[in-house]
């Protein structure tokens, strides 16, 4: 006997019968492959909900790499915890871009001029005075932890709507951080 070419197929050419039974189990697998497309799409979408709604709730497997771990979560309960300027620019800005819509040498277009400057002013030292107080509130909690990038965690933390955080705010307005 002959040993095999590594060109050659390793079995023999199937019958026509045996070609066409393969050809028409094949096309009656495309139905399946409609359910099994549409299990699979509903399989996703359920599990698309669960991580929206982990993310929601603070869990950390579904949190992104950003908000993950005890330094963020702490980053977190803190800035929710507090009222604070921050939170009401995003509104003030949008007061301040509609004055601008106003004539020329009106007292609202002044107004909204001047609220422009105490708004960024304010703005300033928001940003300075919860850095200072947010590290040495951190440094005390975790002092073995590297404490980069927080700074920008919190400011991104406080610039956002509370009704529009995620994760959700898991500390009530005046509440203890954990």
């Amino acid at each position: 006997m002959e040993a095999e070419s590594p060109d050659k197929k390793g079995r023999p050419t199937p019958t026509r019968k045996e070609a066409e039974a393969a050809a028409k189990e094949r096309a009656r697998a495309g139905t399946d492959k409609k359910a099994a497309a549409k299990m699979l799409r509903e399989k996703r979408s359920d599990q698309n909900r669960r991580m929206r709604e982990g993310m929601k709730n603070g869990e950390e497997k579904f949190l992104p790499a950003r908000d993950q771990g005890p330094v963020k979560r702490a980053v977190r309960d803190w800035i929710d915890s507090r009222l604070m300027f921050t939170e009401f620019v995003l509104p003030i800005l949008l007061l301040i871009l509609i004055s601008g819509a106003a004539p020329e040498d009106s007292a609202i277009r002044k107004a909204g001029g001047l609220m422009q400057m105490v708004t960024m002013l304010l703005l300033l030292v928001d940003v300075v005075t919860v850095r200072f107080r947010l590290k040495r509130a951190l440094a005390k909690q975790f002092p073995d932890e590297s404490l980069k990038g927080t700074t920008f965690y919190a400011i991104t933390r406080m610039l956002q709507l509370r009704f529009m955080r995620l994760p959700k705010p898991n500390v009530k307005l005046g509440g203890q951080p954990r």
